[in-house]
């Protein structure tokens, strides 16, 4: 209790100053940056000097910087868009003579950071967007001449929606300007809701912004912007080389209030976003408030004063919540320190107990619809989100090596995960003893529901439905595989954490196990194997090592699944994928289809289904295909493999400690017989 009232009372000194003092909030630290970014003399540098001849080949060509914090767009319950200006100062240096310019500098708003391209052209920005989720607004200032494109020239401006192709531009060459100049240059950009426009000026005078701006242009931004959308810079050289350089950098929004940490202890009439050394206001923009020079001095004055005090309460906050709850001296009470390193910073909201209370109705038994080992799941109803999943997790002693289920799956899913094919948190709750994740719904529960238990469901699981539902599996392992800017291994994948929306579209869910590493990690540290008999992998099994193969392994197993109909082991212990395999030897392995489905499917297309499943489930690692190429196997856009004749030995050596008694129990009177089992998640009401 003393923890979190402690980090209260730091935010909300934190808050009372800021909003006070007038302080900007905008450490280099609150941004994320990619690619060949940098910070440099208090500057953005996006791209960096290059070979033309070898960036025309390499995906290091590009650079993007965003604001860490999610911005408040629109509101839903009022169906308000918010208004923003932006001001920020520019500079694109040719670094090479004997080599073409650059692609040029895009400032852009974009729901999902983690989708931009990561090869060179278009500025870094996607070349369309295919996925009705994701949605970003681009202002470029575009060096590169492309006809391809519709671009007018090499030194132009362009506004830009979902697509490179822009909606409207300027050649701003008969104005005066010349974007590779290497000068340093001011952009300002507007738009007002209320109008439908959006403006852009540019200028070489930082303080005075020109009366006229160069591009104006009639655009409804509601119909791109979504509740909380990220803004930043982006940059490429694509088959040229240049330096690409942002500074002083200024952002607000109003008509809509910030509702995120830190973001929200700025007043809407402030600056949301000044960095660095920008202390005035412009003349120029109405809605940016004029300050007091008083006040200016008076902030600059007592800022020392302040940073000293928030120093020293941050490090008493980090040692009270950090280290001594790591070492087991505060039990019983909700992680706030580990909460508050992810508030704020992403889209899930953060949501106090009375609400989910009353969204659950108290935590109603008749509102359960799932029941899990560490938690318990509930159906609820809250006015900003409508019908959501509630996960409340019951209190778990952490021994040995083994997480708190809450943390890590708080801690992956806080990263901002947005698929179409994984389960979208919604909110949290972080409150006395209670922890709870608030999910979006599933109306048609797990797919082991209906799979298994629901018998006059299964009649709606047709086999294009069937394979629909694997595919959507597939697409979200890539995702976390590949597709992320982190390497998350799910460890977990099965039917009961695959989740079906009204149209029976695959979900994946449940990230309690999940294990996150860096891309460039070459090494797995060994766990405690933990999983659900029938989906672990072999070499998981004895080695206790997470491995992309071993998610593999699992989805095969999902995939023999769903088109048998049976379960990974069966109620006289026959494991699914040996059975699966006895058949492929026989040479009947068609035999393995669901007699539910009495014939009505594509057989080629089924035994294609089946044989990749089969290469999925190979008990050497080494021979399984990754996700993506499975997927494609499965479409038919790649050769099917060469499976064995009969399923292949593979001698495993178990590198699990001896001494490893106390793991196993891990809250149990006795060892389990099967350690690597962990207790099956089962959906028993809906």
């Amino acid at each position: 209790m003393h923890s979190c009232l402690l980090c209260a009372f730091l935010i909300f000194l934190l808050s009372f100053l800021l909003s006070s003092l007038s302080i900007p909030f905008y450490p280099s630290n609150s941004l994320s940056l990619f690619g060949d970014a940098q910070f440099s003399n208090n500057s953005i540098t996006l791209t960096q000097e290059t070979s033309c001849l070898s960036s025309s080949n390499s995906s290091n060509g590009i650079g993007r910087a965003f604001y860490d914090y999610p911005v408040r767009f629109l509101d839903i319950s009022s169906n308000v868009t918010a208004s923003f200006s932006c001001k920020f100062s520019f500079t694109i240096t040719s670094s090479s003579p004997s080599c073409p310019l650059g692609d040029g500098i895009a400032f852009f708003i974009t729901s999902n950071s983690g989708f931009f391209s990561v090869s060179n052209g278009y500025m870094g920005l996607p070349n369309e967007v295919s996925d009705p989720q994701d949605s970003y607004i681009a202002v470029e200032f575009d060096t590169n001449y492309d006809p391809s494109l519709g671009d007018i020239n090499g030194n132009h401006i362009g506004i830009d929606a979902n697509t490179i192709l822009s909606l409207d531009s300027v050649d701003v060459t008969s104005l005066g300007f010349d974007l590779k100049s290497g000068k340093k240059m001011t952009a300002w950009i507007e738009y007002r809701d209320s109008s439908k426009k959006i403006k852009v000026w540019l200028g070489e005078d930082y303080e005075a912004r020109p009366p006229a701006p160069v591009l104006e242009s009639e655009i409804d931004l509601s119909k791109h912007l979504k509740e909380f959308m990220h803004v930043g810079f982006s940059a490429s050289n694509g088959r040229g080389s240049a330096v690409h350089v942002v500074d002083q950098w200024r952002f607000k929004t109003s008509g809509v209030a910030p509702s995120t940490l830190p973001v929200e202890t700025v007043q809407e009439e402030e600056c949301l976003v000044c960095w660095p050394g920008d202390t005035g206001e412009d003349d120029q923009v109405s809605d940016f408030r004029r300050r007091d020079k008083r006040e200016v001095r008076l902030a600059l004055g007592l800022g020392g004063l302040a940073l000293f005090v928030i120093f020293v309460l941050g490090i008493l906050c980090f040692y009270y919540v950090f280290v001594l709850r790591r070492k087991g001296m505060i039990p019983g009470e909700c992680n706030e320190g580990q909460s508050s390193r992810f508030q704020g910073s992403k889209v899930p909201r953060r949501l106090s107990l009375s609400e989910i209370r009353s969204a659950t109705r108290g935590f109603n038994q008749n509102k359960i619809i799932g029941e899990g080992a560490s938690a318990v799941v509930y159906e609820g109803a809250l006015p900003s989100c409508g019908t959501v999943a509630v996960k409340r997790f019951s209190e778990v002693k952490q021994k040995g090596n083994l997480r708190n289920p809450f943390s890590n799956e708080f801690g992956t899913m806080a990263g901002c995960l947005r698929h179409k094919n994984l389960v979208q948190l919604q909110g949290w709750c972080c409150e006395k003893n209670e922890l709870v994740l608030v999910y979006e719904y599933m109306p048609n529960g797990s797919l082991d529901r209906i799979l298994h238990l629901r018998t006059h469901a299964t009649k709606l699981l047709t086999w294009e439905r069937r394979l629909n539902i694997i595919l959507g599996v597939a697409s979200a392992l890539v995702y976390l595989h590949e597709d992320c800017e982190r390497l998350i291994i799910h460890r977990d994948v099965k039917t009961c954490n695959i989740m079906l929306d009204a149209d029976l579209n695959a979900k994946l869910g449940d990230f309690g196990l999940a294990e996150v590493y860096e891309h460039s990690c070459r090494t797995r540290d060994a766990t405690l194997p933990a999983g659900t008999m029938g989906y672990l992998a072999p070499e998981y099994v004895y080695s206790g090592v997470p491995t992309v193969k071993t998610d593999v392994y699992s989805f095969g197993v999902v995939v023999l699944e769903v088109v048998s109909g049976r379960r990974p082991v069966d109620d006289n212990g026959v494991v699914l994928a040996d059975w699966v395999w006895d058949l492929w030897e026989k040479g009947t392995v068609g035999e393995a289809v669901d007699h539910k489905l009495i014939g009505r499917y594509n057989k080629v297309e089924m035994e294609r289904v089946l044989v990749v499943g089969l290469s999925c489930v190979h008990p050497n690692s080494k021979k399984r295909p990754t996700v993506k190429e499975a997927a494609r196997m499965m479409k038919g856009e790649m050769p099917l493999p060469n499976l064995p004749a009969k399923k292949p030995t593979v001698k495993i050596q178990s590198v699990l400690p001896k001494q490893s008694e106390e793991l196993l129990r891990f809250g149990h009177d006795e060892v389990n017989d099967t350690p690597w089992a962990t207790p099956k998640t089962h959906f028993s009401r809906f």
